[in-house]
């Protein structure tokens, strides 16, 4: 089976695909036999991809060099593109990864959406969005991730804005798939230029030209390449400046917001900037620019954070946030680093961001973490999963995110990138800060009366119990004393970083210290006096930040300002120069057709007349043209 498993890993997006295909044309009318037909096809691609994933980490053949299976799609002069599957150590652990939270989030939703209208649609979209996801990662070649990559960003269209009936949710999934879109047509045109100038899209064939670029074309052509390619992770991935969208996709069911955030949409852009390194490594400009770009989002998402209000908006800019640390990782050459913590992340968030739909489904939507508290009580299995969540983003020892978020701080400080390094610690306290000041509010110190919160119904625990087994254990693989994850995720050579004892130890103590202030300013102080002084001492800034630096006004300005005066300009230059010269000359024509008309009455007595005017005027002109013919003469002859 686990040879079958790695030599047939395309049936992985198949099943769901077909999932999506059943529901469409045959089960929709039956939403319980459509959620179990979906559920069953992410399950049965999760114990492929599952044995796949053992066969790979079992065979050190995989450890350099790739399972690939291509067969020829279509060609022409200059251009012939294969389909087919990439089986490595990285897409191996993505599989696993993906269909194990794409089940879970689907077993969840069996409870969460329980009801809706939309019920069997939504489970179709789910299995597409998986299947497209899971493409991408399996792609052999650029052309076929980047049509993987169009899916993903369709399918995160259509859940965004699932709940069409609000305006909010509508302008959420335009405001996605317009933001994105701007990115991706600059990835395109990075790989319309890989094509021209290395003749090919394939991975592996790519890997191999790459290091010897000067026979091909310049360092400047691919810099310029590599900063095209970037554009579209950094859509994707939600990096500062197009990160816009990645909140205000929460107007999505909260299932959807756990998939999007966890293993699919966001991770992507992470995935490709990883599977292309041999492109990045190659041009050092590029390499910084995803280093800082990664870093600086991570920071300035986790200042937002803390002053936001709503609990899924928090978890949204928490994912920027760490999405930035993984695209740093990446910056300082670590992909070891970052793709651990992709595998980390992909746990724990799903976990908090499925907890937050236990609370909201408990608490029929209210949102603001302010007008919450206790739930701790009502909710146990929520509450202390939620709990294992906070301690694993925030980096305590022993949970998942401490190893991974270790081995991105050791992997910028070993590189000798010292700001970067002083701007991810920074980073790890606010993280630790704001997801527990969200803790602290929601799930502890005094109850709302108003509220009366219920426990979710074991369709939706279960899920949260798996998912915080996984973000407790899931970083052991990576520990100092054993680096499984080093010895088989890595790009060139397998890293085998030692401990180091005094990174682990500020990085726990600015862990601690975010949690400590946090429980000092949101639980101890039951009034939250001190919280609320704070941010009156600091309003301007507390006003900045609270309305995420003003960016999406930015983006408005821009949009009506600049974008619509633009299209204002150029209708008017349209309207009165370019239509008032074809107009013009049209009246022109017309003008004088209508005058010369006058000569075609079709009247034989009109004609006549104008013939014996014509005569007339001939005869007087030539009348006179003798006249003076002869008087001229007779003169010259005196």
């Amino acid at each position: 089976m686990v040879e079958f498993a790695m030599h047939h890993a395309w049936l992985v997006p198949l099943l769901p695909a077909l999932s999506f295909l059943v529901i469409v044309f045959i089960t929709r009318p039956r939403p319980k036999l459509s959620a179990a037909v979906s559920i069953a096809c992410m399950l049965g691609s999760f114990a492929l991809a599952a044995l796949a994933a053992y066969g790979v980490f079992t065979d050190n053949h995989f450890q350099h060099r790739p399972l690939i299976y291509d067969v020829h799609w279509f060609g022409m002069q200059g251009l012939n593109v294969d389909v087919g599957i990439y089986l490595d150590p990285s897409s191996a652990m993505m599989i696993f990864m993906v269909t194990m939270v794409a089940s879970l989030v689907q077993i969840y939703s069996t409870g969460y959406m329980k009801g809706d209208p939309g019920y069997p649609v939504f489970f179709s979209y789910l299995s597409l969005f998986a299947a497209a996801m899971l493409g991408l990662i399996l792609s052999s070649n650029l052309l076929q991730m980047f049509i993987f990559w169009e899916l993903v960003g369709l399918c995160s269209y259509l859940l965004i804005g699932f709940y069409s009936h609000k305006i909010s949710a509508r302008e959420a999934a335009k405001k996605a798939f317009i933001t994105c879109r701007v990115a991706d047509f600059a990835l395109l045109l990075g790989m319309l230029a890989i094509q021209i100038i290395f003749g090919t899209l394939n991975l592996d064939e790519l890997s191999e030209i790459m290091p010897h670029f000067e026979n091909y074309t310049t360092a400047g052509m691919m810099t310029l390449i590599a900063v095209l390619v970037f554009i579209g992770p950094v859509g994707k991935s939600g990096q500062f400046p197009l990160h816009v969208w990645l909140p205000d996709a929460m107007e999505g069911p909260t299932p959807v917001s756990a998939l999007i955030h966890a293993a699919t949409m966001v991770v992507a852009g992470v995935y490709l900037v990883g599977r292309t390194m041999f492109l990045f490594t190659e041009v050092e400009p590029a390499m910084h620019l995803v280093a800082v770009t990664g870093a600086f989002t991570a920071f300035f998402a986790a200042t937002i954070a803390i002053t936001q209000r709503e609990i899924k908006r928090i978890l949204a800019y928490s994912t920027v946030s760490q999405l930035g640390y993984m695209m740093l990782a990446l910056g300082v050459g670590s992909l070891t680093a970052s793709f651990f913590h992709l595998w980390t992340h992909a746990f724990f968030k799903a976990l908090m961001f499925l907890g937050a739909g236990s609370v909201l489904h408990a608490l029929h939507h209210k949102a603001d973490v302010w007008e919450m508290g206790g739930l701790i009580k009502k909710m146990p299995v929520t509450g202390w999963t939620f709990v294992v969540g906070g301690l694993a983003i925030a980096g305590i020892p022993p949970f998942a995110g401490f190893w991974s978020k270790d081995e991105i701080l050791l992997a910028t400080f070993l590189e000798g990138h010292y700001v970067l390094f002083a701007l991810a610690s920074c980073t790890a306290f606010l993280t630790a800060f704001y997801i527990w000041r969200m803790i602290f509010l929601a799930f502890f110190g005094a109850e709302k009366p108003e509220n009366h919160p219920h426990e979710s119904p074991g369709s939706m625990t279960g899920p949260l119990l798996v998912l915080a087994v996984m973000a407790t254990a899931a970083g052991l693989i990576g520990t100092p004393g054993n680096p499984l994850w080093q010895n088989w995720i890595f790009f060139g050579h397998p890293h085998h970083g030692e401990p180091n004892i005094p990174i682990m130890l500020i990085s726990t103590a600015l862990a601690a210290a975010g949690i400590g202030l946090a429980y000092l300013l949101y639980l101890k102080d039951k009034d939250k006096a001190n919280a609320r002084a704070l941010a009156g001492m600091f309003r301007p800034v507390y006003k900045l930040i609270y309305n995420k630096y003003y960016v999406d006004e930015l983006y408005l300005w821009f949009n009506r300002k600049i974008v619509d005066g633009s299209a204002r300009m150029t209708y008017l230059f349209d309207i009165y120069v370019v239509d008032g010269i074809v107009n013009g000359v049209g009246a022109v024509t017309k003008g004088l057709g209508q005058n010369l008309r006058c000569v075609q009455t079709g009247k034989m007595q009109t004609y006549a007349l104008v013939f014996f005017l014509a005569v007339l005027v001939i005869t007087v002109a030539l009348a006179f043209t003798d006249s003076s013919s002869t008087a001229l003469v007779m003169g010259g002859a005196k």
